[in-house]
């Protein structure tokens, strides 16, 4: 069975939740809205809240959880974080200490969820805008790449700015930038392209998450802001437990996009 042919995202979820999906989901469920995931202490919620405000384009800010509720009713009939994730990363005091695929077991009633756009969502626009995408059509995960980018610091969170790269030619460049800018809350228009070495990426060949693809002739590496940001600003903030999605393992809604 080729999961990637499940197109409706409560199907999806039922696949993750039965352990059939456990890696990235780009390409999935076309049309349908995905979010990055952030799980922290009550304690830590205002500050974090108020750093996704100031930080816009890194984490527009979909959808948070009442204190200690595993569901989203926002964002679909059914979901339970704890279980429609395909893989989770733990944070204890900002170091990554384990993945796992169900964090039914490390659940506690302090925990508030936020789930952030992401640039997955205007994958499918981009494709159907006749745009080729390396990484989709490859079924791989998309390249994501710490720059030299500061995130605006509030409370105990700051760090630098995470981003995903898509090798597209100048003209499905330029197409890209006016698709993408229609998406704000899923990172909206890209922040940089052509130049990585400005923004602090020294090797393009060698992502910090995600997966490498080769930029061919006559192609430039476009670069997006991702929602894998608070998972470098976590490790700054160093919180004393977090739960983040692993990059590239998101949250399918049940909300369409335009």
């Amino acid at each position: 069975m080729d999961v990637q042919t499940v197109t409706d995202a409560q199907s999806v979820r039922k696949l993750i939740r039965s352990g059939i999906i456990t890696g990235h989901t780009s390409g999935f469920a076309p049309g349908y809205t995905q979010g990055n995931v952030v799980i922290l202490p009550q304690k830590y919620a205002d500050d974090f809240r108020a750093f996704c405000k100031a930080n816009p384009k890194s984490c527009p800010v979909l959808a948070e959880s009442r204190v200690g509720d595993p569901a989203l009713p926002g964002l679909g009939a059914g979901i339970d974080i704890r279980h429609d994730l395909p893989r989770y990363r733990i944070f204890h005091h900002g170091s990554l200490t384990g993945e796992e695929t169900d964090i039914a077991a490390l659940w506690r009633d302090d925990l508030v969820t936020f789930v952030i756009g992401c640039s997955f969502t205007f994958e499918a626009p981009l494709i159907e805008a006749g745009i080729p995408l390396r990484h989709v059509a490859q079924k791989r995960n998309v390249a994501m790449y710490r720059t030299n980018v500061p995130t605006v610091p509030v409370g105990p969170f700051s760090g630098p700015m995470v981003v995903s790269m898509r090798p597209l030619k100048p003209a499905d460049a330029l197409r890209a930038i006016e698709i993408t800018n229609r998406f704000p809350d899923m990172h909206g228009g890209p922040v940089h392209f052509g130049f990585p070495d400005q923004i602090g990426i020294s090797n393009i060949a060698e992502p910090d998450y995600g997966d490498a693809v080769t930029i061919e002739d006559g192609e430039v590496p476009v670069f997006w802001a991702c929602g894998v940001t608070p998972q470098s600003v976590i490790q700054n903030a160093r919180p004393d437990f977090c739960i983040t999605h692993s990059p590239g393992c998101m949250l399918i809604t049940d909300l369409r996009h335009g």
